[in-house]
């Protein structure tokens, strides 16, 4: 056998003691995942995840997701009712980074646990586990940059806006585009996470534009492929008009290997069981061991400790044809429906 097959399986083992020993004390937890909304690729997959987690298998977390429908106060009421409702935890994904901070500290006085996940909550009391999204909007307008031989016309479309991943994407891509001054943003608008609104968005710049837009930085997987869909409605290609992304979703990574997008794999296994993880150790203790599989996945670049970090930090991944077969576990996407509030 392999050193490597043997280590794997090793690790494999270990984390199964842990989740049986964890199980064997027959206590069992009720946990709600308040995520923005679920109709993007990414989100499916953050949910399905989650539900992979060994602690929702085995049955000691009792798992309640809640659809937010990108709407602020819809997550916070859905977070109000989980407070009504004596839930132990909340796994928190905000559509607004401010508009849910007296709603969390209202939950957290009454001793829920709360964590951020893939979103940031404005408030450094709350946990965070997910990506550096200043350093993703760094990766993505650089490779504009790159393609674009610092010189040229580019739009960017924006995620919900007062979200925090739209902020700190934002003021990543400003900052490496601010060093480019013969770059110049013509357009810059929301379309919400949207593919659709998205391609829309994309054919009124290209009207308005007619071979006036070099490039698309597109904040999020959908959104780049509403607008690589209008570019080709308008016969261009990513020769013609690259297209910069973020989430290395599935059907953005088949889009990458015909080169039609670039973009950077952010990991919805890490960022949902590794916020479980977290929750799970504030309400069961210091013996708590982290079960899911992502922190041996990680282990060089986030570090567990004591479980109680206040952030957690995930790497970005850049996709390319060398690795967009690799087996991150990002198929089968239906998603069920079955328990959503």
């Amino acid at each position: 056998m392999k050193l490597g097959t043997t280590l794997a399986a090793a690790a494999t083992l270990t984390l199964l003691a842990s989740s049986i020993a964890f199980a064997a004390d027959g206590k069992t937890y009720k946990i709600g995942a308040a995520v923005y909304g679920l109709k993007g690729q990414f989100m499916q997959n953050w949910v399905r995840e989650l539900k992979e987690h060994p602690a929702v298998k085995d049955g000691t977390v009792q798992l309640t997701v809640f659809d937010g429908n990108y709407d602020a106060l819809t997550q916070n009421n859905q977070i109000e009712n989980m407070v009504t409702q004596h839930y132990d935890a909340i796994l928190f994904v905000p559509i607004d980074t401010k508009a849910g901070v007296g709603t969390v500290k209202q939950a957290m006085s009454n001793d829920v646990v709360v964590i951020a996940s893939n979103t940031k909550v404005a408030d450094a009391s709350v946990p965070y586990v997910g990506n550096d999204d200043v350093e993703g909007g760094r990766l993505q307008a650089q490779a504009m940059v790159d393609k674009l031989n610092g010189k040229g016309n580019v739009v960017i479309i924006q995620g919900p806006i007062g979200q925090s991943a739209q902020i700190d994407r934002e003021k990543g891509e400003l900052e490496v585009l601010s060093k480019h001054p013969d770059i110049k943003i013509i357009e810059k608008k929301t379309a919400n996470w949207d593919r659709a609104q998205a391609l829309t968005l994309t054919e009124d710049w290209l009207n308005a534009h007619p071979k006036g837009i070099n490039g698309v930085i597109a904040q999020n997987d959908d959104m780049a492929l509403g607008a690589v869909q209008a570019l080709k409605s308008h016969g261009l290609t990513s020769k013609d008009v690259p297209v910069t992304s973020i989430d290395g979703m599935p059907d953005a990574i088949q889009a990458a290997k015909k080169d039609e997008v670039t973009t950077f794999l952010q990991d919805a296994q890490a960022q949902s069981q590794g916020a479980l993880d977290v929750a799970l150790r504030a309400l069961a203790g210091k013996d708590y061991k982290p079960q899911s599989v992502i922190w041996e996945r990680y282990g060089k670049d986030v570090k567990w400790g004591d479980g109680t970090a206040k952030n957690y930090i995930l790497p970005w991944v850049p996709v390319t044809n060398a690795n967009a077969d690799a087996p991150v576990s990002y198929t089968h996407l239906t998603l069920p429906t079955s328990d959503l509030v």
